[in-house]
């Protein structure tokens, strides 16, 4: 078995402290040489009080030295607990991330050695007066290339955090049966912890579960964001916080081969859901840009489904449990909503959303408008060029700041190379955190962002439409 073998164990921990650092691109503080402004301190107070008594508050220090247990923890779970519970999702895991690791850095090398120079050797032309592409003929494309055919609802849209988190809270006030969560990360800072307040009071009545990333778990909580007051005492563990004292259930997805689960979706009373970019935690109410999706209709019980079997999978039984979970029919009707929606995932064994955008950019012949928070791949960058040089108008707005200087670094290689390929790039001032996409009047937003991680590894969920009111 792969799990006794001492090279997969060293390699195992390898992967752990690199995607450590790379986990922290959603964390907690605040964007790499941003100065947060003042005033932004007193959005809620200098003096948070939680309302719930909470068995381990301690100072920062002690939070980091706990999220290193946490950490060693998880990759024994990883290595040694998953193959035995997970033996599926670890074997495809591995399997998915050797295919795609030799074929990306073969592909990528000859786009960048041979693709790439000889594309820039052709004139950049103006724009074209085209038409857009047929969205009837492109949506029985899909239909070939998604796993799943369309569903029906309607989708509202909340833009930044005090938007959505208002209305969230409205919601959930409301909520008379239950409350599902997926989240990459769930924070322990003060706003998590006003929402993690709300969820325990509604548990006495309302079913509620929370489902988060077990490596974003461990790491995007180390440092804070900026704007958050300094005499604010949190707890160590989000997990004890939010199951202390009340019903609420909670889960950490498994990460075999440490893949992760990026999605970000929550559903109240199986009715009505909330899909999009934006975990919970300060940040994401005050100090960056970001998008949700208040989705209606049938597409709803299709995100029930899907929150059920990574639900299932997050159990102490793992793979035997989503199997259960799959077995049962999935009678959601797609009819019956106000237009089509679709739903379009990324998993370590099917790059559904990866392969569907690539067919759009090569579909378009007006316009494809993108703003994105970090942009590292190269066969998009190579498909939007090739695409400017069809006189499609190419655009694309990334962050002026992110939190990650890494990933910063990624960003700006990618914006020379789309400058010189006469992409327009605009800079967000500070950090935009949406992840959305519209190409000739179809639009595709969700959890994914435009690199490896979101497009061909980590578990994403975004949502696209043609529907004029929408796009």
């Amino acid at each position: 078995m792969l799990i006794n073998n001492i090279s997969f164990r060293s390699f195992s921990y390898m992967m752990f402290v690199i995607l450590s650092n790379l986990i922290t691109g959603c964390a907690s503080y605040a964007p790499a040489g941003r100065n947060v402004s003042p005033d932004i301190q007193g959005q809620t107070g200098s003096h948070f009080q939680n309302s719930f008594i909470e068995p381990d508050q301690v100072d920062n220090s002690t939070r980091r030295s706990k999220s290193v247990e946490s950490g060693v923890s998880l990759a024994v779970k990883t290595i040694w607990v998953d193959p035995i519970v997970r033996p599926a999702s670890t074997l495809k895991a591995f399997y998915g991330l050797t295919i795609k690791s030799a074929g990306s850095f073969l592909e990528r090398t000859f786009i960048a050695k041979v693709r790439f120079p000889l594309l820039e050797r052709k004139p950049i032309p103006e724009l074209s007066n085209s038409k857009p592409m047929d969205l009837e003929a492109w949506e029985l494309e899909l239909d070939e290339l998604a796993v799943r055919k369309p569903s029906s609802g309607e989708i509202n849209f909340h833009i930044d955090g005090e938007e959505y988190f208002n209305r969230l809270n409205t919601v959930f006030e409301a909520a008379d049966q239950s409350i599902d969560i997926r989240t990459y990360i769930f924070d322990n800072d003060d706003v998590a912890l006003q929402v993690a307040d709300l969820l325990r009071k509604k548990s006495i009545g309302v079913e509620v579960k929370v489902l988060v990333d077990g490596l974003a778990d461990v790491f995007a909580t180390r440092l804070d964001p900026h704007s958050m007051p300094d005499d604010v005492i949190l707890p160590s563990s989000i997990s004890s916080y939010l199951t202390y004292a009340s019903k609420v259930k909670f889960r950490k997805q498994s990460n075999p081969w440490f893949t992760g689960d990026h999605v970000k979706i929550t559903i109240v009373d199986q009715d009505l859901a909330f899909v999009g970019g934006m975990n919970i935690g300060r940040e994401y109410r005050y100090d960056w840009h970001d998008l949700m999706m208040e989705v209606e209709g049938p597409i709803v019980k299709r995100l029930q489904y899907e929150f059920d079997l990574a639900w299932a999978k997050a159990g102490i039984f793992g793979d035997y449990a989503w199997l259960a979970q799959a077995l049962i029919a999935d009678t959601a009707e797609d009819s019956g909503g106000a237009y089509p929606i679709r739903i379009l995932k990324t998993s370590i064994h099917d790059s559904e959303l990866y392969r569907v955008q690539v067919a759009a950019i090569r579909r378009a012949r007006q316009y494809i408008y993108i703003e994105n928070t970090y942009f590292s791949d190269d066969k998009i960058l190579f498909e939007l060029a090739m695409a400017r040089r069809r006189g499609v108008d190419v655009r694309v707005i990334l962050s002026a700041n992110g939190d990650s200087a890494i990933l910063n670094l990624s960003n700006q290689k990618a914006i020379n190379s789309m400058l010189r390929n006469g992409i327009r790039v605009y800079s967000y001032p500070g950090m935009t955190h949406v992840k959305a996409a519209v190409y000739d009047g179809w639009a595709c937003l969700g959890s994914a962002n435009f690199d490896k991680l979101s497009l061909q590894v980590n578990q994403e969920i975004n949502l696209a439409t043609s529907h004029p009111a929408v796009v």
